[in-house]
């Protein structure tokens, strides 16, 4: 059995033993810390995503559900076609109204409903679109009238100085289509939008037919 020498006393560890060994732990546990930490970066995310409620509820109500297949067909162009009694402003016209109108006439006036559409040999080329009459004190006149003359964006209304834009004018009195407010009645002419003013004003020719009604 060996001992210690004589004359030699036990080693004891000393304080740069000490620094060496939590530095050897500090290798040794590294490796296994750097794996924890990319396995919690990558898995938390998922976890996050899989607990939210409020995710889960949007991927639910889109289209399919979130199943790329079922996403795919649902943004194919739908087939159906378009109803022919829509346009315009989205207006719904009654047959019964648009039977109100004859094939002959280019542009239609609706008193009752406040709407106004164009047509070609009774198809309708515009509209139908949201229009403003006069009123009860200063009515717009019913019947068959014919487009006499047009003025410009700049026109200014010679019986009540304000201005006219694009005015088409096919009655006697003065009355005519141009732009107006929707919301107030005229002094017989029938209002429109600015852009429809306009458009009226470009595809009405002198003669063109109006039937009011």
């Amino acid at each position: 059995m060996i001992g210690n020498r004589p004359g030699r006393r036990a080693r004891t560890p000393d304080r740069h033993d000490r620094r060496r060994a939590a530095l050897w732990l500090t290798l040794m546990a590294a490796p296994a810390t750097a794996v924890i930490v990319a396995a919690t970066w990558l898995v938390a995310p998922l976890v996050s995503k899989a607990s939210d409620p409020a995710r889960t509820a949007a991927q639910a109500n889109r289209p399919g559900g979130g199943d790329p297949a079922a996403l795919a067909w649902t943004a194919r162009p739908s087939a159906a076609p378009r109803s022919p009694a829509r346009s315009g402003d989205g207006i719904a016209l009654d047959p019964g109204i648009r039977r109100a109108c004859p094939p002959s006439a280019s542009a239609c006036a609706d008193l009752a409903d406040h709407i106004t559409w164009l047509q070609s040999q009774g198809r309708i080329t515009y509209g139908p679109v949201r229009m403003e009459p006069g009123a009860p004190a200063d009515p717009t006149p019913r019947g068959t009238f014919h487009v006499a003359w047009k003025a410009g964006a700049h026109y200014i209304s010679t019986s009540f100085g304000v201005p006219i834009p694009y005015a088409v004018f096919f009655a006697q009195g003065g009355i005519a289509f141009h732009a107006g407010s929707l919301t107030s009645s005229s002094h017989g002419c029938i209002h429109l939008t600015l852009a429809n003013a306009h458009y009226y004003h470009d595809h009405l020719p002198i003669g063109a037919e109006v039937a009011v009604f």
